[in-house]
């Protein structure tokens, strides 16, 4: 047996940190530049997941969404298994949900179906149309998730940075749903990764055009839709993120949730960025400063699926 010494030890470890700390630098920046998301694309498991794509949730052209679902083996059930409506982000300008294969493969996996609806983009449309495209996506899961071997019980919207916000005023607004003769009631949580949440007034030029900025209505903003009747909800962030501000958006939205009554769990990440929040979904980077996975699946019942597939 090798025995180091007190010196050598706390020498390797500070090597390991830097050497981790230089890995996560270096993948932030791939996942920054040069079509990151295809490049892991590109990288994930095909054979993890059954694929349905280009499935019309609506008659416009963007109105489309591909489904991932577990293999037939894969628990639980089919029947017993949660559905997840995933919103891509891009500042409501840019984002396709083909190039997030990724998240509909870590998911599925593990056992939930997975539907990634593209929606309305600016400065084409503006809102509420991306609302009220999310909401339709949301509609056509309730009324398929049986035929997709989902419970219809536990459908959840999810979504990263502006999909985070598409999924907040899903899950939170009940106007969009039900114009559609449905309701929130019959979500079984929503989750929110640095999704923005109270963001007037608006800085960023893209945003600006999204939401027809200085003309934006107040209720545009998620934070003013938190009542007792919210879903369930999960919310998560970079502690660090400089885009979409942790405190002011996760920490009041949270915060507004608590006192509500709603039940609501959150997860900071000290070591991930807003873009490798969703990166670290991919099984290539999952490495990258997590676990981001556990508490998703947790947080969806699927905790037991996660533990047996000995995922980190």
């Amino acid at each position: 047996m090798v025995v180091m010494s007190h010196s050598v030890i706390a020498s390797f470890r500070r090597h390991r940190r830097a050497f981790s700390t230089t890995l996560c630098t270096l993948a932030a920046a791939a996942l920054a530049a040069c079509s990151p998301i295809k490049v892991i694309d590109r990288l994930v498991p095909t054979d993890t997941y059954r694929f349905q794509g280009g499935i019309a949730y609506g008659p416009a052209p963007r109105q489309l969404l591909d489904v991932y679902q577990p293999p037939p083996t894969t628990a639980p059930a089919p029947g017993a298994r949660p559905l997840v409506v995933f919103f891509f982000g891009g500042t409501w300008t840019t984002g396709d949900r083909a190039s997030f294969r990724f998240v509909g493969e870590a998911l599925a996996s593990r056992g939930a179906v997975v539907a990634i609806p593209d929606y309305g983009l600016s400065p084409t449309f503006t809102y509420p149309v991306f609302v009220r495209d999310s909401a339709l996506a949301v509609k056509w899961a309730l009324d398929n998730a049986a035929r997709l071997g989902a419970d219809p019980k536990q459908v959840y919207v999810m979504g990263h940075s502006s999909g985070g916000y598409n999924a907040a005023m899903v899950a939170l607004d009940g106007r969009w749903l039900g114009e559609l003769g449905a309701s929130p009631k019959q979500l079984a949580g929503w989750i929110g990764l640095a999704g923005p949440y109270d963001f007037l007034p608006i800085g960023d030029p893209q945003a600006q055009a999204a939401f027809n900025w200085p003309d934006t209505p107040r209720d545009s903003q998620p934070l003013a839709h938190v009542t007792p009747a919210a879903p369930r909800a999960l919310l998560m962030a970079a502690s660090k993120d400089n885009l979409v501000y942790p405190d002011r958006n996760t920490g009041q939205m949270a915060a507004a949730l608590r006192a509500a009554g709603v039940p609501v769990q959150v997860r900071m990440y000290d070591n991930l960025s807003h873009v490798t929040l969703i990166g670290a979904f991919a099984k290539p980077v999952q490495w990258l400063g997590g676990p981001v996975l556990p508490p998703v699946m947790e947080f969806l019942g699927l905790a037991s699926v996660l533990s047996h597939k000995g995922a980190r």
